[in-house]
């Protein structure tokens, strides 16, 4: 079992309402199926995240602009992926949310979080906004420490100007300091395998904050223990989860990129209720 404290626990007895959040799909063109159950009606998707081309690409994409305005008129949140880390040639690291994906013929990177430029990072959410869209955003890689918490709130602050009423999750994948809980949504306080997640401590200060505060992203989850999954979101108060049977490979894939194959069981569990 998890490590759990007696003030998370209390959670699972608040009414949790828990849905799916999409880390990001392939290509339209190359996972028409992923995209096209997200539009299913009684989906509970409380958003999807749309990855051009590792952010909004160099011109629009109609592959990509139909995809978001069916996800739109279904009632989907589309979030855009602005990627503030700066991949620097050298060493392996991940560069979508918990993967190492290099291009093709590219040396794989090493990923500093929050070192992209904030004149980068705007000129992408005014693509995104301009030719998808977009209802917000997840800034992936997102710093966690305290020292970037007045850059992250002005880079924030600025992206709701853009967009009225974005939706703002930051990408840490870890517990950052809980000023940014403060500024965002959503943060995404676990990324990464189901080894890891199954014994996944919380940190207390979440506890001073809604369920719909947080998010949850794991891979490789065994259809086994999708139930041990679900209740764990449940106690560490997440809302907002995506639990695949996908792995990474070691870093050779993503898997996110497309739906787990256990899609039909965990669209019915979450539908009708996470049981205790």
């Amino acid at each position: 079992m998890p490590h759990l404290t007696g003030t998370q626990a209390d959670r699972a007895h608040t009414g949790l309402h828990t849905g799916l959040g999409i880390p990001g799909y392939a290509h339209p063109l190359l996972a028409p199926g992923e995209w096209g159950e997200l539009t299913r009606p009684g989906t509970p998707v409380h958003w999807a995240v749309l990855d051009v081309a590792d952010g909004p690409g160099t011109r629009p994409d109609p592959h990509c602009l139909e995809a978001a305005g069916r996800l739109r008129n279904a009632g989907v949140r589309v979030l855009g992926r602005l990627n503030a880390a700066r991949p620097v040639a050298g060493g392996p690291a991940e560069l979508r949310l918990g993967t190492a994906r290099p291009r093709r013929g590219d040396p794989r990177p090493h990923v500093a979080r929050g070192d992209r430029a904030f004149g980068e990072l705007i000129s992408e959410a005014r693509r995104y906004a301009d030719w998808y869209r977009v209802d917000g955003f997840l800034l992936d890689h997102c710093p966690s420490d305290r020292a970037r918490l007045p850059e992250i709130r002005r880079t924030i602050t600025t992206l709701r100007a853009l967009r009225d009423k974005a939706h703002i999750v930051l990408g840490h994948g870890t517990h950052p300091h809980p000023g940014y809980a403060e500024c965002a949504d959503q943060l995404v306080t676990f990324r990464g395998p189901w080894a890891d997640y199954r014994w996944s401590q919380v940190a207390e200060w979440t506890a001073d904050h809604p369920p719909d505060r947080f998010c949850h992203l794991v891979h490789g989850v065994p259809r086994g223990h999708l139930d041990e999954a679900l209740r764990i979101a449940r106690w560490q108060g997440a809302a907002t989860i995506w639990f695949t049977d996908r792995t990474d490979r070691g870093g050779r894939t993503d898997p996110w990129e497309t739906m787990p194959g256990y899609w039909d069981e965990i669209v019915s569990r979450i539908g009708t209720g996470v049981s205790e």
